[in-house]
């Protein structure tokens, strides 16, 4: 009769042997790449070369050696070195080569440079960033909570640039507002952020700006809406918002063409709110009719109790068909939101309130690579140019089909 015997310390030498495989043959690969790209850089500058016939590009030997950290764990190089002598007549300057595969500086791969503010904007405190990442990387070297700390010091300076760059590039058709607000953990005030997200002429949305607001009110609107057109901002043709009285009295001040648009999830909740709990679900039954309805007409006889906002929760109408599921809602940025709700949750918020914006404008940079374009994209550069819509559809479709009827 035959048995397996488990041998513990056997297995560990197997996964042992098997991580030192990956990082050397991580390294011998590396070695390769790097002297490939100098050869290459040597023969398409052999002919360079001085009075005397010497070549003004050669090999120079090796750098010292030092750790870099990659997925496959710390991987140690010897980078080739270029003596260059040429010289820019223009500037006067020494050429330098300049690996593309490993800069002189380059201490991490991109793969372990993106990982790390990942890490922390999804709750991995900067105390536990050394010993979580040891025993994945191999080495703790350059993983440091103070790396994190740095990282966060360079956020805010992203975001700074990001809020100071021109708009005339760029043409937002539809805008979404939203404050959003959270704790923060050095100081009594919550910090609220105002966030705006835009959708293009091409239907891909995009984030227009986020900043520090006094409790979502008019003055601090509108100076965030006045910023924006100083930096170039054409006006939107629709905003969409919740019932906060602070952005819409700014939007008239600042954008008084833009028509508006209420949230209708937000409304919802205020309505149901003012209920009692037994005709709740009756109630929100009428309400998803109104805004479920086929045109404007249908939800007009379905609307009883939304009279004074009747025509504000209704401007989507006007506008196409495809349109009308992004325009009742705030979502982009709700739903964006709440990631950066589960970083605050977990760290008991963030220590300052520069740290809170910088962390929550890295948060939504990174969920705008997701961010999927606005059904019917191509209807979007109709809206700006001032087409009419009819029931969601554009009238001159209308007129054809009318014709045809006919």
């Amino acid at each position: 009769m035959l048995s397996v015997v488990n041998n513990a310390e056997a297995g560990a030498e197997g996964r042992l042997g098997l991580d030192e495989i990956c990082r050397e043959g991580a390294r011998t690969m590396l070695a390769a790449a790097l002297e490939a790209k100098v050869d290459a850089y040597l023969a398409e500058l052999v002919d360079e070369r001085d009075e005397d016939g010497h070549r003004l590009v050669t090999r120079n030997g090796h750098a010292r050696r030092r750790k870099v950290q990659t997925v496959a764990g710390a991987v140690e190089i010897e980078a080739p070195r270029v003596n260059d002598c040429r010289v820019d007549q223009a500037t006067g300057e020494k050429a330098q080569f300049k690996s593309v595969v490993i800069p002189p500086w380059c201490r991490r791969s991109p793969k372990v440079t993106e990982v790390l503010p990942l890490l922390y904007l999804h709750g991995l405190s900067t105390g536990d960033f050394v010993p979580a990442l040891e025993g994945f990387f191999g080495s703790a070297a350059g993983l440091s909570a103070s790396v994190i700390t740095r990282l966060t010091t360079a956020w805010q300076d992203e975001h700074r640039a990001f809020m100071a760059r021109n708009l005339a590039d760029r043409d937002y058709v539809y805008l979404w507002a939203d404050g959003v607000h959270f704790n923060v953990r050095l100081e009594e005030e919550r910090l609220c952020c105002l966030v705006i997200v835009g959708v293009r002429l091409d239907g891909k949305k995009e984030l227009i700006a986020i900043a520090d607001g006094y409790r979502e009110s008019t003055d601090s609107w509108a100076a965030l809406l006045r910023d924006l057109r100083h930096r170039d901002m054409r006006a939107p043709v629709v905003a969409v918002g919740d019932g906060a009285l602070g952005f819409w009295a700014a939007l008239r001040d600042v954008f008084p063409e833009t028509k508006e648009q209420r949230c209708w999830v937000h409304k919802c909740a205020n309505i149901l709110d003012a209920l009692p709990k037994s005709i709740q679900p009756l109630a929100k039954k009428m309400l998803t009719e109104v805004r479920d309805a086929e045109d404007r007409e249908h939800a007009r006889d379905a609307a009883q109790k939304l009279r004074d906002d009747l025509g504000p929760l209704l401007c989507f109408f006007d506008f196409p068909a495809e349109h009308w599921v992004h325009l009742k809602t705030a979502n982009p940025i709700e739903s964006t939101f709440s990631t950066v709700r589960l970083r605050t949750k977990v760290t008991k918020g963030p220590g300052s309130r520069a740290a809170g914006l910088a962390m929550a404008f890295k948060l939504i940079e990174a969920a705008e690579d997701r961010w999927r374009y606005v059904n019917g994209a191509a209807l979007v550069a109709l809206v700006r140019a001032g087409a009419t819509f009819r029931k969601g559809v554009l009238v001159e479709t209308v007129a054809k089909q009318e014709e045809v009827a006919a």
